[in-house]
């Protein structure tokens, strides 16, 4: 299957946008921070508190299996370009950025660190936590750092990267498995299983699995991307997007005396018919936003810098959150004021930079990003 024109535009628009609501997810601010599809807040329900669970943890949640998606599919696009090749430069636009980005992450800890604002800031983040006694980069040992810079990067946005890189190097057995009809359904059952189960094995993890094997499927079949069939027409899919984003909202807050335990599977399983359902219903059903987007030179200018978003929003965000609850205080609604002008902010941040270090810069932009966004 080829890319048509518009479809290209439409993989640009989701990308660009998936990496801009990336920071939303991130700057969430309810307690429980840290999101699972079964998370339970530990806030009462009011205005504020649903609408971002609705919007974190329920309606912007299918950004990553899209990306995934598009990730497959376009790798799968240029197999008329040796394998090798292609994983030499994955390995220039991939891993090199991971890295360099990873270090910068552990280098601005550290600085943070310093003082004892920024100290303050870090240890409250818990995002370089590996015990109760240690709980900055300043109390690691060097090969803690060693780890943390490869594995489990500070900026933990990168495990999009390091995954998507391992799928890459997979990727003659998954085309094998995908393109061979018996094998093709058991590996996608095992595929969707992992990720029904929100489970993975060793550096395969279901959530990226599934969904970039069916980029490659797509790719290499002729399920048609530019006109739904009659399973996916978009208008139902996107009632049941927002509709089962709704229940799984107010199920997480007000469910667990009525479900008890079972309260844990059943946000999951809501979770998962709202990712499948945004995907569906989002690609096919605002195919009248992209156009109007991408039809505006402002917009196609601003997602050129889609990976700045993605790789400086983080730590960064994190860091932040409680400095802007702090600040935001005196304010009506200040939860939600953090909520929407944090992410803001931090965009705003991201493409300045870019755009300052893409215009004088343009060699050491290239190398942060992998070359992505010169144009």
């Amino acid at each position: 299957m080829i890319l048509s024109d518009f479809s290209s535009k439409k993989f640009r628009f989701w990308s660009f946008v998936s990496m801009f609501l990336l920071v939303f997810v991130h700057g969430y601010n309810l307690e429980v921070r840290y999101m699972q599809p079964w998370t339970i807040p530990g806030e009462p329900l009011n205005f504020t508190s649903f609408t971002e669970y609705f919007l974190a943890n329920g309606i912007f949640r299918f950004r990553i299996p899209m990306l995934f998606i598009i990730s497959g599919f376009l790798f799968a696009l240029q197999d008329q370009k040796p394998y090798k090749e292609r994983i030499k430069k994955r390995l220039r636009t991939l891993l090199l950025p991971y890295l360099v980005w990873s270090a910068l992450g552990i280098l601005l800890t550290y600085l943070l660190e310093i003082s004892p604002v920024g100290s303050s800031m870090v240890r409250d983040s818990h995002i370089v936590q590996i015990d109760d006694h240690r709980m900055l980069i300043h109390d690691y040992h060097w090969y803690e750092t060693m780890f943390k810079w490869i594995f489990l990067p500070v900026p933990y946005q990168l495990w999009f990267i390091r995954v998507l890189l391992i799928y890459n190097l997979a990727y003659p057995g998954i085309r094998w498995c995908v393109t061979h009809p018996v094998w093709r359904w058991v590996f996608f059952s095992v595929a969707f299983l992992m990720w029904m189960g929100t489970m993975g094995f060793v550096l395969f993890e279901g959530e990226g699995l599934l969904f970039f094997s069916l980029g490659v499927w797509i790719q290499k079949t002729d399920f048609s991307i530019d006109q739904p069939s009659a399973w996916f027409k978009p208008r139902w899919w996107l009632v049941i997007f927002l509709g089962v984003a709704t229940i799984k909202t107010v199920l997480a807050f007000i469910g667990q005396p009525y479900l008890g335990k079972w309260i844990f599977p059943v946000l999951s399983i809501l979770h998962k018919i709202t990712v499948l359902s945004g995907l569906i219903g989002c690609w096919y059903g605002l195919n009248g936003v992209v156009r109007w987007f991408m039809a505006r030179r402002w917009f196609v200018w601003l997602s050129a810098f889609a990976f700045m978003i993605y790789a400086t929003h983080a730590p960064m965000v994190a860091y932040l959150i409680d400095p802007a609850l702090k600040l935001l205080k005196p304010l009506p609604g200040s939860q939600f004021l953090a909520f929407l002008f944090l992410p803001m902010a931090i965009i705003t941040f991201a493409i300045t930079i870019g755009a300052i270090l893409r215009k004088l810069l343009p060699g050491v932009y290239a190398f942060l990003t992998g070359g992505r966004g010169l144009y």
